[in-house]
């Protein structure tokens, strides 16, 4: 890992999720900048506005009121200046229907959200230790979902 932190977004409307996400980064070893947002539209305005440094990765809900997770993985994945970040859905959905559509829309990887904290910070650890530039390009659906 490189010395300088690592940009972490996660979007999720459930405040709870969020802090228990935010607990979890704060006692991993990987120096990160998480920033927190409980919709899309916030996030698509934080990634539009030309100022912020984009994030290595997006944690990114499903199931969010007025604009979605998966409207908002489609415009990611419709902006070429947005093609080297990496979204991992996040989601407590394990339809089979949102995983497969989320793959097809250009998701990097499906997590569903773990019920206990000690899996919680597995997971987030390891999809952080994930070099992104080397899986991308052997994605497939056998590797797109997270089991734990």
């Amino acid at each position: 890992m490189a010395n300088y932190p690592l940009k972490v977004i996660l979007v999720d409307d459930d405040e709870d999720d969020r802090l228990l996400f935010k607990k979890a980064m704060d006692e991993l070893k990987i120096k990160t900048e998480l920033v927190l947002f409980e919709e899309g539209i916030e996030l698509m305005e934080f990634l539009n506005n030309g100022i912020n440094k984009l994030p290595a990765i997006i944690f990114l809900d499903l199931n969010m009121p007025v604009k979605n997770g998966m409207e908002c993985l489609k415009e990611i994945r419709a902006t070429d200046k947005f093609k080297d970040v990496s979204i991992a859905i996040y989601s407590t959905s394990s339809s089979e229907s949102d995983i497969e559509k989320t793959f097809i829309h250009g998701a990097n990887i499906y997590i569903k959200k773990p019920y206990n904290y000690k899996k919680l910070k597995d997971v987030i650890d390891q999809v952080l230790k994930i070099k992104w530039q080397y899986f991308n390009s052997s994605l497939n659906r056998e590797n797109f979902l997270m089991r734990l």
